[in-house]
């Protein structure tokens, strides 16, 4: 569920636009939802202490769910809007899945280093880059298929539903520690 978002902001939603013949000018300037990625430094604090319980599910799992239904909801929002006249619509609601998607990113590396211990990190680790890039081919060719033969808006829909197997692990796996460990500070 970590890697599907970004692919779908990389390779997904321009290959949509161009096909609804959006100006090289407009998708060209999508490169600008990329922003949350490299600057979630900035709120990962935040997360760090103040920990999202939603749900009674913990600091780590309540921050991941809350992202993960998020970027469901955003995913599939965006195939209900037409690119020629609500661009604007579409570039807010791209933005907020890269929030979203970088926000659930710093969750889960939380959540990871907490739960894995000093010699289980480099195999944890790798397992995750491996499995990130492997979500990437659902909206980098499945999605990519499906449009061929279905709607955008269903396309929309169908591809967020790829991100079941990561929220059920959510709602399965243990909280890896608990709020004592949170910081006191900023």
């Amino acid at each position: 569920s970590s890697g599907l978002p970004l692919y779908l902001l990389l390779q997904l939603v321009p290959a949509w636009l161009r096909t609804e013949q959006v100006d090289l000018k407009a998708i060209g300037a999508f490169a600008l939802i990329q922003f949350p990625y490299t600057w979630k430094f900035i709120w990962a604090p935040l997360l760090d202490r103040y920990g999202l319980n939603f749900l009674r599910l913990g600091r780590r799992r309540g921050w991941m769910i809350v992202t993960q239904l998020g970027l469901v909801g955003a995913i599939g929002a965006l195939g209900g809007f037409d690119p020629q006249a609500q661009i604007s619509t579409i570039m807010l609601i791209a933005s907020l899945v890269a929030v979203f998607s970088a926000t659930q990113d710093i969750a889960l590396d939380a959540f990871r280093r907490e739960l894995l211990s000093d010699e289980e990190l480099g195999l944890g680790n790798s397992v995750f880059v491996n499995a990130y890039r492997v979500a990437g081919l659902v909206p980098g060719s499945i999605s990519l298929i499906l449009a061929d033969h279905l709607p955008w808006n269903e396309v929309f829909w169908i591809t967020p539903a790829f991100m079941l197997p990561g929220i059920l692990c959510t709602f399965w796996v243990r909280e890896p520690v608990g709020d004592e460990l949170a910081p006191r500070t900023l």
